[in-house]
């Protein structure tokens, strides 16, 4: 009997540890997306050194959890993430509008696609 409470347990303790990843990782990817928004805004603005520094901030919340990223994500999904925050940078640094916004919005649907790789969800599951 001790054997299937424990069992029952670790199935539990496991399911805590997904769930509050999935939370988390959404938390954490709504920020960065927010950022990468705000960028783009005023990029359309052409305040190029804001959206520049919002982009940077993005990629530093980024960045301060890329050990925990890297442990809990496929390491595919991570590396696809950080080549498009440097392209996006480029797109930032050269001042092409259309090109910026394009690149963002592709870097902004990685984020929460990631996001949603992580949720707990029948389509998830199967």
């Amino acid at each position: 009997m001790r054997r299937l409470w424990l069992s029952l347990a670790l199935l539990v303790l496991i399911f805590a540890a997904t769930v509050g990843n999935s939370l988390y990782l959404k938390h954490l990817t709504g920020t960065i997306t927010d950022l990468l928004e705000k960028a783009q805004d005023q990029a359309m603005e052409e305040c190029w050194e804001e959206a520049d520094a919002l982009t940077h901030e993005a990629l530093r919340h980024w960045q301060d959890r890329e050990l925990y990223l890297y442990t809990t994500l496929r390491h595919a999904d991570t590396d696809e993430v950080y080549t498009s925050f440097r392209e996006v940078e480029g797109f930032l640094h050269t001042r092409e509008p259309q090109e910026y916004a394009a690149s963002n919005a592709r870097l902004i649907a990685r984020l929460e696609l990631v996001a949603s790789m992580e949720q707990f969800s029948l389509q998830n599951l199967l």
